[in-house]
């Protein structure tokens, strides 16, 4: 674990320095808020799907418990996208970073290891992922709906913007002139 607060511009560099060309982009959001302009970081990286989970144990270097907000995710055509949102430096009052990590998953295969082993409260948002997008995380320990109805069709995923997505259980009433 590092001794000291590192910068966001050392972080990126931590994980350039161990992952190399797998984290594929990275940029370094600066931000102000409040009547004092207290500043905060922003850090976004794209790594690439093989060194994910090993990516997240980095965050393990920086400070013994770093946190998980959530996962959001999206339909980008091609590929969905998983962001995670992870903060370190947390327990600093005022000091926090706010580390982002997108993973992008191949619709022909969108499957992502677990991090429920790291940071066990990640099993409600990656449960929401595999229900909401239609991916697979492999070894999720509670391997079941949480968020749709156990009646919603199979294979229909209501944050897909494909032939997976709700779109055909969808009634447009503007076509039908009402």
């Amino acid at each position: 674990m590092t001794e000291k607060q590192l910068k966001p511009e050392e972080i990126v560099k931590t994980f350039k320095d161990e992952f190399k060309t797998k984290i594929k982009d990275s940029r370094v959001e600066k931000r102000t808020s409040g009547l004092k302009k207290h500043e905060y970081y922003h850090i976004w990286m794209t790594v690439d799907k093989s060194i994910f989970k090993n990516a997240v144990k980095h965050l393990f270097t920086l400070e013994k418990y770093p946190h998980l907000a959530v996962a959001s995710g999206y339909d980008m055509g091609k590929t969905i996208n998983l962001v995670y949102h992870f903060s370190v430096y947390h327990e600093l009052n005022g000091k926090a970073i706010n580390i982002n990590m997108t993973v992008e998953l191949p619709k022909a295969n969108p499957v992502i290891e677990t991090i429920t082993d790291l940071i066990p409260g990640a099993l409600i948002t990656e449960q929401e992922k595999q229900e909401m997008l239609g991916i697979k995380v492999k070894n999720i320990p509670k391997d079941k709906r949480a968020f749709i109805s156990h009646d919603f069709p199979k294979g229909v995923y209501p944050w897909r913007k494909d032939d997976k997505g709700p779109d055909k259980m969808v009634r447009n009433l503007h076509e039908a002139g009402k």
